[in-house]
């Protein structure tokens, strides 16, 4: 009898030690797998960012197949989305230098450091130019094949030669107002201003091909989808224009002044309104689909459902056909976030810099 109870008291304590482990493991991450039991997601997979004391995780966003992670000592992980495996990491500038935001290039990313242009290599993160700006940028620098555009303080854009950086020409609005965006592909820039201008012009020369004129001022970015544009403004409304012609398609009032741009689904235009949470608009009418009240900004889609993230830190699922919610489910606070387009996977952090990818159940 004494020999059975010490086997059962061994079995017993085997359990709750591999309990425990068990537990501490999920404590690991950020995302427990019981968490969503209740749900159809499922973990792709999960990693533990290595932090210094003191050291946040930043920033995450998406380009490609790459998941970027910066954190607040300008420390830049490159991961593999589909595995989370790293790519590349390492720092781009010295802690405490403003690192602005990042806009991506045939795979490398652009962005500013205190007064230099950076370029970063896809392949390895290594920066491959360094170049001083003499105007300070007011927004994201852009290129295409060709040229450079920077959007200086002095309310001009600057127009670079890609290979060489130097200057070729300079565009302003007519009205000299402050520019707040400015979007370059191969056959068109469109930049947009405080004043409430839209303004076309030739990639090539400081030549306007259109100009449209919003009531109040663009909230920058202005996004682009086929041969549409979008943006939001401050008199309350998401603004459609045709790219060809720049005439208004439609325009979406809101409940509140705006103060973020649009981004863009396969069939809807998301629009985060203060006080109210995140919006869906279709693309084609212009019309309103279903609000997410404290809603932030798109995670992904997977057919007629959107995934959205909440200043709550919750992950909602919507259904865009009944226009009505499916389930909730809490993530925790502080959460950061990836916008997904390319596919249905979601990109999640906390400041800890523990990161998750997950997938609705195929």
């Amino acid at each position: 009898m004494l020999k059975l109870r010490f086997a059962l008291l061994a079995v017993v304590s085997q359990i709750i030690f591999t309990s425990v482990l068990y537990a501490e493991d999920e404590l690991r991450w950020l995302i427990p797998r019981a968490m969503l039991a209740s749900t159809e997601l499922e973990i792709v997979w999960q990693f533990n960012l290595p932090m210094s004391k003191g050291e946040s995780l930043d920033r995450l966003f998406l380009d490609g197949n790459r998941l970027y992670a910066l954190s607040s000592q300008n420390f830049l992980s490159c991961i593999n989305r589909a595995d989370g495996n790293v790519m590349f990491a390492g720092p781009i500038a010295p802690a405490g230098l403003p690192v602005a935001d990042f806009e991506s290039y045939k795979g490398g990313l652009i962005t500013m450091v205190g007064d230099k242009l950076i370029e970063i290599s896809a392949d390895f993160g290594i920066k491959k130019t360094t170049t001083s700006v003499t105007s300070r940028a007011v927004c994201p620098i852009v290129r295409n094949d060709s040229f450079f555009y920077i959007a200086g303080a002095d309310k001009r854009i600057h127009v670079l030669k890609a290979d060489n950086k130097v200057q070729v020409f300079e565009v302003a609005a007519e009205n000299d107002s402050r520019i707040t965006s400015v979007l370059a592909e191969q056959e068109f820039v469109v930049f947009a201003t405080e004043a409430g201008n839209v303004i076309r012009i030739a990639p090539d020369k400081a030549v306007k091909i259109w100009q449209f004129n919003a009531p109040a001022a663009i909230i920058g970015p202005v996004v682009h989808d086929a041969n549409s544009l979008y943006f939001a403004c401050r008199d309350t409304c998401v603004y459609r224009l045709g790219l060809s012609s720049g005439d208004i398609l439609w325009k979406c009032q809101t409940q509140g002044i705006l103060d973020v741009a649009p981004q863009l689904g396969g069939k809807l235009v998301y629009q985060r309104v203060p006080d109210m949470g995140l919006v869906a608009i279709d693309k084609t009418a212009g019309t309103f689909v279903w609000p997410v009240k404290d809603g932030v900004g798109l995670l992904s889609e997977s057919g007629d459902k959107t995934f959205v993230i909440t200043k709550g830190g919750f992950v909602t699922a919507m259904d865009n056909v009944k226009a009505k919610q499916l389930y909730s489910v809490y993530l925790g606070l502080p959460v950061k976030y990836a916008t997904n387009t390319a596919d249905a996977k979601i990109y999640i952090a906390d400041a800890k810099g523990r990161i998750a990818c997950l997938e609705p159940a195929k």
